[in-house]
């Protein structure tokens, strides 16, 4: 079943109207007629099943029942190393099809790629839209946030309102995200740091520490930073999510 994304001021009684880029894809690309079955997201926690209805201003969704929530009991952040070309959609991608509440970009020592201030708007602006469909694909009822990217202090600072941060670390050793299961079985925020190509510095990885996140390891086999953010989203989410 096609799902579309509403916006909540565009609902009104049973009915929600679809934005011109929505109403577009279902009529000039899916070709569905009204009458057709569907699906309507609000992106924050709310979704219905409907039926399309069409006008000559458009397209809108007759709602007919309320979906419950799929969201996961766990809010998961990713801070992550910027990493270079369209790896940071992927990450976007595949992290919403996980569940994952935020993704936040960071400026790493290492990092490969830097965003040129003048390219921030157009780079996230791609990431989240490909979160969007993403979130339309997997049948996600809650927007995944991509916040612009932080320094690597101010990563630091916000890393205190989150219960849990676990650093994804190819020289930890002995340590698994399985064995913080075991310590602390309920938690409801996690957030996890993963570095860009290059890596984590020692230093970055002194202050991350310090700042009181726990150096996990992945395995015995070094990973991409792209393999480690999705291995590491989908780890958290079978041990203290819904996985």
């Amino acid at each position: 079943m096609h799902r579309f994304l509403i916006e909540p001021g565009l609902l009104t009684g049973d009915t929600a109207r679809l934005g011109s880029e929505e109403a577009q894809h279902a009529l000039k690309v899916l070709r569905l007629k009204a009458g057709s079955p569907v699906q309507a997201m609000d992106g924050m926690g709310r979704a219905w099943t409907g039926t399309l209805v069409e006008d000559r201003d458009g397209a809108g969704i007759r709602l007919e029942s309320e979906i419950p929530s799929n969201e996961s009991p766990v809010k998961i952040t990713l801070y992550m190393g910027i990493p270079k070309g369209e790896k940071l959609e992927l990450i976007a991608q595949k992290l919403t099809e996980l569940g994952a509440s935020r993704l936040v970009p960071v400026r790493m020592e290492r990092c490969v790629a830097r965003i040129p201030e003048g390219e921030v708007e157009k780079k996230l602006s791609r990431a989240r839209r490909i979160s969007r469909e993403a979130q339309k694909q997997s049948g996600r009822q809650t927007e995944m946030t991509i916040d612009d990217p932080l320094d690597f202090g101010q990563m630091l600072l916000s890393l205190s309102r989150h219960e849990a941060v676990f650093l994804l670390w190819e020289n930890a050793e002995g340590y698994r995200l399985i064995d913080a299961r075991s310590e602390r079985e309920n938690l409801s925020d996690i957030a996890f740091v993963v570095g860009p190509e290059g890596g984590i510095t020692n230093a970055e990885a002194e202050k991350l520490m310090s700042a009181g996140a726990a150096a996990v390891t992945l395995g015995a086999r070094i990973l991409r930073a792209e393999t480690a953010a999705i291995a590491g989203c989908a780890a958290i989410q079978t041990l203290w999510g819904d996985l």
